[in-house]
């Protein structure tokens, strides 16, 4: 029996003659490999940024207008026929000229029509300071004030016209009330009226309108409690969105002329109703320059007014042709005024064209020595 010592080295000593073999047939790391034909490594293509605008690749659909589908299906009734005018009397001459009024009765074939002799003078009723008009054709009477916010009211024209005054000078209408000594509730109805009456003098006046450039901005109202640091600011705008107090305006920077002013959320809807509003009282044919800040739905609602089909170009001899393109018409300019916030604030203001060239669109509005801008503010270069 082999003792456990020699048993122990000859173990050892096979080890340490397995590792000189091991050694020895282990392919060394110094050795030469055979060299392979070497061949250019391809580079990595780098992409480089532009800071050229891609040019814009049209909508293979029109934007949609509520508006506009609301006219196509519901279109406007023809003008009534003109009625021929009534002849002279032999009564004595009119010497109260009635051209300037029509009458307002329902049924009367002259009514809405100016200077066809159908009205005649017929004194002050009851000593009153308004005239009362007599119709030859429906034999109906009615005051010089009707359809006006004088019409029925028994106080002096001039209180009517200092409490309106005094109301668009920014005076409430509870101060207004004690200053005048009138009801509230009085001053809120000729306040309503005047309204009215400002709006259907604008329907019927603003019409046909040429304008070189149109800003169009949308204004938010500004709760007292943020300035004062009662609430937060995202309070604030929960607050105030279901009011709706979005006022939306395009206006002319030459004339200072509101084409539009509309009440409501910050939507792409009522940006296009913006636009269609104006598109309506524009003459046809004017292309004015448009500008706007960043908000996205400006650019559907003016491309869906100011747009074209166009058949793009076949790229290749075989497979179907491209769908046609809903792409701007040439003339139109559009820039957008691009604000910059950082912690809340205006840190940056950049200009971006979003249709035409940046040379056009200097051209417009250099002619008057300003910049691209929106907000109803003009800076000098």
């Amino acid at each position: 029996m082999i003792p456990h010592h020699v048993y122990y080295q000859l173990a050892v000593i096979g080890f340490l003659w397995l590792c000189i073999m091991l050694h020895y047939t282990w392919p060394s790391r110094s050795a030469v490999s055979p060299q392979l034909p070497t061949e250019p490594v391809p580079t990595k293509f780098k992409r480089t940024r532009t800071s050229e605008p891609t040019p814009f690749a049209g909508l293979t659909q029109r934007p949609p207008c509520a508006a506009c589908e609301h006219d196509a299906h519901h279109p406007q009734p023809s003008a009534p026929r003109r009625p021929d005018p009534m002849p002279a009397t032999s009564r004595r001459p009119c010497t109260v000229d009635t051209s300037m009024h029509f009458c307002p009765h329902d049924g009367c074939d002259y009514r809405g029509w100016l200077g066809l002799g159908n009205l005649r003078a017929n004194g002050h009723p009851s000593g009153g300071p308004w005239r009362q008009f007599y119709c030859r054709s429906c034999q109906g009477y009615f005051l010089e004030t009707h359809g006006t916010i004088f019409h029925g009211k028994r106080l002096s024209v001039e209180l009517i016209v200092r409490v309106l005054a005094c109301l668009a000078e920014g005076l409430g209408i509870r101060a207004t009330a004690r200053v005048f000594e009138v009801d509230a509730n009085t001053v809120l109805q000729w306040l309503v009226e005047a309204a009215e009456q400002l709006r259907a003098f604008t329907r019927y006046f603003l019409c046909d309108v040429h304008v070189t450039q149109l800003q169009l901005d949308e204004l938010y109202a500004i709760l007292r409690g943020v300035r004062e640091g009662q609430i937060s600011e995202e309070q604030a705008l929960r607050l105030l969105e279901p009011a709706r107090p979005w006022v939306w305006t395009a206006i002319d920077p030459v004339s200072k002329l509101l084409l539009a002013i509309e009440v409501g959320p910050r939507t792409v809807a009522m940006a296009q109703r913006v636009v269609h509003q104006v598109v309506g009282v524009l003459a046809p044919g004017c292309m004015p320059a448009w500008f706007s800040d960043g908000f996205k739905g400006y650019l559907p609602a003016i491309l869906g007014h100011f747009g074209v089909w166009t058949h793009p170009e076949r790229r290749q001899d075989q497979g179907p042709r491209p769908k046609p393109r809903w792409m701007p018409l040439p003339q139109l300019l559009y820039a957008q005024v691009v604000k910059q916030y950082r912690r809340k604030r205006v840190v940056g203001v950049h200009h971006r064209v979003v249709f035409g060239t940046l040379e056009a669109v200097e051209h417009v509005v250099a002619a008057c020595g300003w910049k691209i801008n929106t907000s109803f503010r003009h800076y000098r270069k």
